[in-house]
This record gives C-alpha cells, structure tokens and sequence, in this order.
C-alpha cells in the first residue's frame, strides 16, 4: 500500500530546503534602541518590543525574499 506522501509527490523530485529558521534571522539583527518592526523605543538589548512584532517582522520578511 503507498503513503500519502508517495501518491502526492512525483518520483525523481527533491523536496525544497527548508528555509533559514525565523529565529536564527532575528538573531542576526543587531540591537539598535527600538523594535525592528514598529519602532518602539527598547533597551540596548532587545531586537522586538513582543512576540506580535516579532512574528510579524518574520512574515514579512518571508514575503520579501
């Protein structure tokens, strides 16, 4: 009996690479005094005023690739 998998995927192709982890991108954002997305004023630490920016930022970033 076949999987799922094999029924819906053509023989031969390769799956796409997963792209670079959200977080991973983030972290790579140097602290700059306010949020990457909205622009909140923030310690000199944080990237992100919450997880809303954070997320949002990462989608955005998603589409602009």
């Amino acid at each position: 009996m076949e999987t799922i998998e094999t029924k819906l995927s053509p023989e031969g192709v390769t799956p796409p690479l997963p792209s670079v982890p959200a977080a991973r991108t983030r972290q790579s954002l140097p602290p700059k005094g306010s949020c990457w997305y909205c622009e909140k004023p923030l310690d000199s630490v944080r990237r992100f005023c919450g997880k809303e920016c954070a997320e949002s930022f990462d989608e955005e970033a998603e589409f602009t690739r």
